[in-house]
């Protein structure tokens, strides 16, 4: 009876697990496998399939963040355009004295002249300012993008994860079915039965866990602008990608925005002293005046000039000054930290994808990853009486917990892999954004 036991849920799990997807193959743009090595690769690895590309440049246009980089992008010019602008008005200046039979009435303007060239350090300090607010919207546009890829490829994951829970409760659900009508025919124990039972509930409970991790991953995806919808019949060309680069040279980390970012910060902190020591240079004052002087019955044409120079003897601005140089100091130093942790964490993300690729790779071409085939030599045995059923339970969980370690695993390689796009700057010219505005 146990044999016959055997068979029948041997059937079940040939069938279940012959349906359509494979999890334990995680798709592909028709990838194909011969002997040790791939057949297939990209087309170009140096971008997203074009379908992709156009999800990414979409959601990007939807997003939020675009549109507050536009506008910092918009203030910062302004300011620039604000500071290239004359410093001084001209003043009009009208008077008229009275005393007694001496009536003067005079008409005149002003202009505070800068001689020290303010306008100009303005204006530079303000062009720094710009390339900042341009290299934080590359950094902004960048986050966006590794976040977008790095929700699709965990909601990808989750959605493999679902597909093999769902083969999982419904082989167990079978299973179980087949040990009640066993056990009320007497050819299996009620412990037999209970395992089978127990399996059952065992996959009920992890199905519904899997199920919450794919409504947190789709909502993560959409809080970043993704449509699950939209991208339905799109999946991750994994055994498409390439080998990392080696590093070769640390000049590379001067081309991404977290390094241009502090950059352009430290250009505009130095160009900030030049303002400060420009401030301290008083700015003259030239004015004329004319107008006629009334002296009884007589009166005449009076014309005049004036000239005015602040005294800085009260406060002299050196100490905006230092602050100007502290902060400079500041900046240029947060400017070789930043370049320090860039380098360290490129290297770092170059380690991390060449492990997950080597390990992925392992894991596709290796025999005990491939389910179906496990399910064949578990019918066999089992047909033939040579494990319990407890031992195929087990072995068959430990053929389902590979299938969802390699959709975890193939995650983690797509998390791994746009990190290392970042880290190295390639990552929006992967994605089609490094033209986008």
């Amino acid at each position: 009876m146990f044999v016959r036991l055997a068979a029948v849920a041997a059937w079940v799990v040939a069938c279940a697990l012959a349906l359509p997807a494979r999890a334990t193959d995680p798709p592909s743009f028709e990838t194909s496998r011969s002997g040790t090595s791939y057949s297939k690769t990209v087309p170009d690895t140096a971008q997203a399939p074009a379908d992709l590309r156009a999800a990414v440049r979409e959601a990007w246009l939807r997003y939020p963040g675009q549109r507050v980089a536009e506008a910092q992008l918009a203030a910062s010019k302004a300011r620039r355009d604000a500071a290239a602008q004359p410093l001084y008005n001209p003043e009009l200046v009208f008077a008229r004295d009275d005393e007694g039979t001496d009536v003067t009435t005079t008409g005149g303007a002003s202009l505070t002249l800068d001689l020290s060239g303010k306008r100009r350090t303005r204006r530079d300090a303000a062009d720094a300012r710009v390339d900042q607010s341009m290299a934080d919207a590359r950094l902004r546009r960048r986050d966006f993008v590794r976040q977008w890829f790095a929700g699709w490829s965990a909601l990808q994951s989750a959605q493999q994860r679902v597909v093999v829970g769902e083969r999982r409760l419904a082989l167990t659900r079978r299973f179980a079915e087949i040990g009640g009508r066993q056990f009320a025919a007497g050819d299996i124990s009620g412990a037999e039965r209970d395992l089978a039972q127990l399996a059952h509930d065992e996959a009920q409970a992890q199905q519904a866990t899997l199920v919450a991790e794919r409504a947190q991953a789709e909502a993560a995806f959409r809080s970043i602008g993704g449509d699950e919808r939209a991208l339905a019949s799109l999946a991750l060309p994994s055994d498409g990608l390439p080998l990392p680069e080696a590093v070769v040279s640390d000049a590379d980390v001067e081309g991404l925005p977290e390094w241009q970012v502090a950059d352009a910060a430290a250009r505009a902190a130095d160009r900030e002293i030049a303002v400060a020591r420009r401030n301290r240079i008083p700015d003259p004052t030239v004015g004329f005046n004319a107008g006629r002087i009334r002296m009884g019955g007589a009166s005449d044409n009076v014309f005049g000039v004036s000239l005015s120079i602040p005294l800085f003897v009260r406060n002299s601005y050196r100490a905006e000054v230092v602050a100007a140089n502290a902060e400079a100091d500041a900046a240029n130093a947060e400017r070789q930290r930043i370049a320090a942790e860039l380098a360290a964490e490129r290297q770092r993300s170059i380690d991390s994808y060449a492990s997950a690729l080597a390990a992925w790779k392992q894991w596709r071409l290796s025999r005990a990853t491939d389910v179906e085939r496990r399910a064949e030599l578990l019918e066999r045995t089992w047909r033939e009486g040579e494990i319990s059923t407890s031992e195929y339970l087990l072995q068959l969980k430990q053929s389902l917990d590979t299938a969802l370690a390699g959709a975890e695993l193939e995650a983690r390689l797509w998390q791994t892999y746009t990190d290392y796009l970042a880290a190295t700057g390639r990552i929006e010219r992967w994605a089609g954004l490094e033209e986008a505005q």
